[in-house]
């Protein structure tokens, strides 16, 4: 093994919710690595400007589509876009995701669904899209973006949680039905990490001693820190793991 097994030279990936935060640093780690990629957001002009930076910083083939990832029509097209452009598509990262924090007696249906649709129905959709051309290919990756809290819970989470832990047992199915395909299925479960959507928590004082108190690294996570095995789950290393729900939480679930 060398450094250059972890090159994607060739490779085509899709991530969604892939132009700001972990999506974004997402994006950039497996350009740098030598993926075109594909990013996607609800707002064109987003995606297209997240794309440019992308390519501008690397050096590599982006492209910035506008979709909504509850929408099947939509990630079709996407699809279609991403093969008509580069041939294959290889990599899909399902990141876009949503948050509603309330008591479970203060939650409505709509809070509900806008959280369980969005975090593992689009995932299951955007699955559905892309595996047949993984399947064509005779190679793909799909990468999940769960949490540590589809493995624990915290107060106020009740549709997070579950729409969490409901993505990584469906991660465990799509390993299971097409492992014969050489297409893998993984969970990335990361814990509190220091992104823009996280910044209301770390400036109030109260709110960030508490998660302080539960990480024995005493420190949220950086970004940065989860590129490494995104990139070794999207590059033929990990051609022997599957069905894996992998969590970087600086020590939080072990307590």
């Amino acid at each position: 093994m060398s450094m250059s097994d972890f090159k994607l030279d060739g490779k085509v990936a899709l991530i969604t919710g892939g132009c700001q935060g972990l999506g974004l640093e997402f994006s950039r780690a497996l350009a740098n690595a030598g993926a075109s990629v594909v990013v996607t957001s609800r707002d064109e002009r987003k995606a297209q400007a997240a794309a440019e930076v992308i390519r501008q910083e690397t050096g590599g083939d982006t492209l910035g589509l506008a979709a909504d990832v509850t929408d099947f029509r939509q990630i079709q097209a996407v699809v279609d876009k991403t093969v008509g452009t580069f041939d294959r598509l290889d990599i899909l990262i399902n990141n876009a995701g949503v948050n509603v924090r309330k008591p479970i007696l203060d939650y409505d249906e709509q809070s509900w669904d806008l959280v369980q649709t969005t975090n593992l129905k689009a995932p299951f959709l955007c699955a559905k899209a892309v595996v047949p051309q993984m399947i064509k290919q005779k190679f793909g990756r799909i990468i999940n973006i769960a949490s540590m809290l589809g493995t624990v819970a915290l107060p106020e989470r009740s549709a997070y949680c579950s729409s969490k832990g409901g993505l990584i047992q469906l991660t465990k199915v799509m390993a299971l039905e097409w492992a014969e395909h050489n297409i893998t299925a993984n969970a990335v479960c990361p814990g509190p990490f220091a992104t823009d959507i996280n910044q209301a928590v770390i400036n109030n004082p109260e709110a960030n001693q508490f998660f302080l108190n539960h990480l024995p690294i005493k420190r949220w996570g950086k970004p940065e820190e989860l590129t490494g095995l995104m990139i070794y789950l999207a590059s033929d290393l990990s051609n022997f793991m599957t069905g894996s729900a992998i969590v970087i939480d600086g020590g939080w679930t072990s307590e």
